[in-house]
This record gives structure tokens, sequence and C-alpha cells, in this order.
């Protein structure tokens, strides 16, 4: 699809695969693909870096 790769934890990947499998999507790929699209909207309408690190903060992903 991207021709990247990334590295996921082992129980991580097990996860994923199941839920995708349960939510019906056809890949792995297309699951991921959707959950960091939805994540990243939560970010794109902020008006700078540092709204974006305040989101991100919010969010649980930075500290």
């Amino acid at each position: 699809m991207f021709g990247s790769k990334i590295k996921i934890d082992k129980d991580l990947l097990e996860k994923v695969k199941r839920y995708s499998r349960i939510a019906g999507y056809s890949s792995v790929e297309e699951f991921i693909t959707h959950a960091l699209e939805k994540e990243i909207e939560k970010l794109e309408d902020a008006d700078s870096d540092d709204e974006i690190k305040k989101r991100l903060k919010g969010l649980g992903y930075i500290s």
C-alpha cells in the first residue's frame, strides 16, 4: 500500500489482527490506517505547533 514498514510490539499486533478481523476490515493495514486517520483528525485544525503539543498531551501521547 504505502511501501513503508513499521515495527509493532508482538502482543499489540495480535490485538490489532483480532480487532481488525472482528470489525470486518479487509486487512490489518486497513484497520491501522483508519485508526491513524481518526487520531490525526483530532489534531488537524490546530493553529500552531504548541496547540498540537497541547492536544497530544491531552490525548496522552506525550508528557
